[in-house]
């Protein structure tokens, strides 16, 4: 029998009374194939933006996708050795070795591979020859010590591994080997207690995992490679480009004069937030830099090029972002500075962010070219001459003298006179400390952009650039050289006139 329940304003539902006396809910099949519907679609719009973010990406960036094709190369080669008998005889069943050092072992970069790769041979040559030397005394000890003894080796062995890697130095530079010789001896440790042959057993893991090492880095150096050392030096050299345009547009912002031009908005948008790069690239600079010293001399850079210098001018770069970050906080600050006070400092203040953002492109521009600038010194003392010329600017500017508010034990009340001279006095003193401030950032940044200055050209003498003279002289005589090719062209033609 049907009864009719309950009608609510958002839906229409019947309840069935079954045999048994139970009851059962049905919802209008309109219903759920709306839910059904909305469930779809909403799967379909996430795999649409996903597929979209992809797509992005690889258009971007494809040396990304260069590097998956590299990956899936590496492993189809080296899966030749469970396809193909004869190889597979040569290595016996621990091929997989092979497989598993490839996909441990290869990384984007050829620093980060030539990383991984040392450190699993070192560790695992260090930890199977312990680990064979170990068995051995186990084995002539006896079985009643021979576990005792392979227990015990295990447990210094990995605590004093695993200690090792708290260690900065050998933290930043073979912690992944340290985690390779802990797996490996206690593998060969534990496994060489039932094995025989374990000297067999070795040696073919060795040699198997030597063979995926050596593809590793065949693929990766001669296809396409990314260097480490290329791509921090990038970086440093775009972060520089990056702050200056921060600057640059801060200035253009800020002490924009009225009636001047105003910026495209996205694009200063997009310049102001620059400095941002340059404050979240620590751990990228450290990371390349780490991996930029296990590689080879590639391009323009040798084997004992001054990496760790970068991290140094990466530092100094972020001492001058934080203050840039303030400044862009005062762009948004609810306290305006008025125009009276800004016109006087603006020429100035416009100047020194100019100066100060040619510096930085100068910089830039140096350790792009790998070539020592000869007019850093020149755009240095005009930034330097900019910083005088502000603080000059503000000692002319009037003085305005707050007068104290009345003692609260005497409780005098102002006159009518001198309270209306107080207010305006003490919002003046306000408006002040804003543009106060804002210039001594402003010095500030000039300051710290010596600092860079200082460690741009420490990294030139080291890495010892080159002379722009060079590179001008060449110039000169290759346009001397049309010259004279000109004049002879001219002279010969007036003789056969003649």
């Amino acid at each position: 029998m049907v009864k009719e329940n309950e009608v609510s304003a958002a839906s229409l539902e019947w309840r069935v009374n079954m045999p048994s006396g139970s009851s059962q809910i049905l919802v209008p099949e309109s219903r759920q194939t709306c839910r059904l519907l909305s469930l779809v679609m909403g799967f379909v719009s996430n795999i649409t933006k996903f597929l979209d973010k992809a797509w992005n990406l690889a258009v971007n960036e494809p040396k990304k996708v260069i590097h998956c094709l590299k990956v899936g190369l590496a492993l189809s080669i080296v899966s030749l050795f469970y396809y193909m008998r004869p190889l597979y005889d040569g290595v016996g069943g621990n091929a997989m070795w092979a497989v598993m050092t490839v996909v441990v072992v290869f990384e984007y970069t050829v620093g980060s591979t030539l990383y991984k790769c040392v450190n699993r041979a070192i560790g695992t040559c260090l930890a199977g020859s312990l680990g064979i030397g170990v068995h051995w005394v186990a084995s002539q000890s006896g079985d009643r010590f021979e576990p005792i003894i392979l227990q015990a080796s295990v447990f210094l062995l990995a605590a004093t591994a695993t200690f090792s890697r708290f260690i900065p130095t050998i933290k930043a530079r073979f912690d992944y080997g340290a985690m390779i010789f802990i797996l490996t001896f206690s593998l060969v440790s534990v496994s060489g207690y039932r094995v025989d042959k374990l000297v067999e057993l070795a040696h073919e893991r060795v040699s198997t995992i030597a063979i995926g090492a050596t593809i590793c880095l065949f693929i990766t150096m001669i296809l396409c490679p990314v260097w480490a050392g290329t791509e921090l030096h990038h970086l440093i050299s775009t972060n520089l480009q990056k702050l200056a345009d921060s600057l640059e547009g801060y200035a253009a912002e800020n002490f924009r004069v009225d009636g001047s031009k105003n910026l495209d908005e996205k694009d200063s948008s997009k310049r102001l937030q620059g400095y941002r790069c340059v404050l979240n690239s620590k751990a990228a600079e450290e990371s390349m830099a780490n991996f930029a010293r296990w590689e080879p001399a590639h391009g323009k850079f040798n084997f004992r090029h001054p990496w760790k210098q970068y991290l140094k001018i990466g530092a100094s770069m972020r001492s001058c972002a934080y203050c840039i970050e303030t400044l862009h906080g005062g762009i948004n600050s609810n306290t305006e500075t008025p125009e009276f006070l800004k016109k006087p400092l603006n020429d100035v203040c416009m100047r020194l962010g100019t100066s100060s953002s040619n510096v930085l492109k100068e910089l830039s521009s140096m350790i792009k070219t790998l070539t020592n600038s000869t007019k850093l010194d020149i755009l240095v003392d005009e930034m330097n001459s900019s910083v005088e010329g502000l603080q000059n600017a503000l000692k002319t500017l009037p003085s305005y003298q707050h007068i104290p508010t009345p003692d609260p034990k005497t409780e005098e009340a102002p006159t009518g006179t001198e309270e209306s001279i107080l207010k305006p006095t003490a919002l003046s003193l306000m408006e002040i400390v804003q543009m106060a401030t804002l210039t001594s950032l402003l010095i500030e940044i000039a300051s710290r952009i010596e600092g860079i200055v200082k460690e741009v050209n420490e990294l030139a003498s080291q890495a010892q650039f080159k002379d722009d003279s060079s590179k001008k002289s060449k110039q000169t005589q290759t346009k001397l050289n049309e010259n004279d090719g000109n004049e002879h062209e001219v002279t010969m033609t007036t003789l056969q006139k003649v």
